[in-house]
């Protein structure tokens, strides 16, 4: 088994903090383990930001400087390294969980350039400036823009995301559902056109349990309909906890693993 998605942001940069995490996947049977960090962990990513702090809530979210753009990413990958030096009860890699925003593709692409990483993962978590998946973004977002458009723009970037070639997975394709609000048009060409994109473009797509277990949204990662559609056009399924603590490392991994197979 494979948990391909799980974060260090909560913790320091330490062998000791990443043991944990390899420790909890052994425990729970875990084979491989994929171990990332969200670039606003790091002091490089945080010009791609700038446009989230238009917006007052967004922009105190960003100075929290205990949490955002408080380490180096040479660092990390430093610490990764020696870590994936060491015998280990099971497999690690490394990479970065990276917000995707199209302006800035050519400063991300510079700074990914510039270090090797066993892989990257496209994550979008913005709709032109807005995040949609925190607390405030209901009030921000969700009550004052139409939920069509915004599921529209968010499969565009997602669309975007894919064809920039800079990633080698996307994380939680359909995370933009956690509020349980939905759109009122059929999902299933744009689904279809998302496995269609994912194949011609080699990437792999979650199965993210984040969303079940996090935010008790009721589908255990990706919807029957998308999850679906992948199967349908092989699409390379990863399974993922999106774990943000030790923990959480291999949460409904089985689960997740055996829908990919039904």
């Amino acid at each position: 088994m494979i948990d391909g998605h799980m974060h260090l942001e909560n913790g320091p940069l330490t062998k000791e903090y990443v043991l944990e995490f390899v420790e909890e996947a052994h425990k729970k049977g875990i084979d491989k383990i994929q171990i990332l960090d969200h670039t606003h962990r790091f002091i490089e990513f945080e010009p791609i930001y700038m446009e989230l702090k238009d917006y007052e809530v967004q922009k105190t979210w960003l100075e929290n400087k205990k949490m955002k753009f408080k380490d180096h990413l040479a660092d990390f990958v430093n610490l990764m390294e020696d870590v994936k030096a060491m015998d280990l009860p099971i497999k690690v890699t490394y990479g970065l969980e990276v917000c995707y925003v199209p302006q800035h593709e050519e400063f991300i692409r510079n700074i990914l350039s510039q270090y090797h990483f066993d892989f990257l993962v496209g994550a979008i978590h913005s709709i032109d400036g807005i995040l949609y998946d925190m607390g405030f973004s209901k009030a921000l977002l969700w009550d004052k823009y139409d939920v069509n458009h915004i599921y529209k723009r968010y499969y565009e970037l997602i669309f975007q995301l894919i064809e920039s070639d800079l990633f080698t997975q996307l994380a939680h394709p359909d995370t933009i559902k956690l509020f349980e609000i939905y759109p009122t048009y059929d999902l299933k060409p744009t689904y279809q056109r998302l496995s269609e994109l994912l194949n011609e473009h080699h990437m792999k797509a979650e199965n993210n349990t984040g969303c079940y277990y996090r935010y008790n949204h009721p589908d255990k990662g990706l919807s029957d309909e998308l999850l679906e559609n992948f199967k349908k056009n092989h699409v390379q399924l990863i399974t993922a906890s999106d774990a943000h603590k030790p923990a959480d490392v291999g949460s409904y991994i089985k689960d997740a693993e055996e829908r990919n197979k039904i």
